[in-house]
């Protein structure tokens, strides 16, 4: 079990990543492993602005949310892992591969993202990210 000293909250993760209410996706980070994985918890609450739009008879987060989520977790991580030379500094998401949405995400769901360092040197980094809700992938 993680231990709760371990656990980055929304106010260190706002102070890591440049993110705001409504575009900040990641409530907590977790299990993070400087230089090598993290795992944010994203909970999904019907208030949230996207659902008035998509779909209101079928409310579903949007698939380019999830992947901002992992996005949003990895900048997180690498800031962590960099500290001191991180300082003023802003991660950009510059691509996405092989992006694939397995099953819908929904109102309610507590959303777990979990991103591996693929290669971080310098300036550019590549990660894996996986999105689960009850132990299931829902995107990767």
């Amino acid at each position: 079990m993680t231990d709760a000293k371990d656990i980055i909250d929304v106010q260190q993760i706002q102070g890591l990543i440049p993110h705001r209410y409504p575009f900040l996706l990641v409530d907590r980070i977790f299990d993070l492993v400087p230089g090598q994985s993290a795992t944010g918890l994203k909970n999904v609450t019907i208030n949230e602005p996207h659902f008035q739009g998509h779909f209101p008879q079928f409310p579903i987060m949007p698939g380019v949310l999830i992947v901002e989520a992992m996005a949003q977790t990895s900048g997180a991580l690498v800031v962590k892992t960099l500290g001191e030379k991180a300082k003023g500094k802003i991660v950009f998401f510059m691509s996405i591969e092989s992006a694939k949405f397995r099953k819908p995400v929904v109102p309610g769901d507590a959303l777990y993202i979990h991103v591996d360092v693929i290669k971080g040197r310098g300036a550019i980094w590549k990660f894996k990210g996986t999105a689960k809700v009850d132990g299931v992938i829902n995107a990767e």
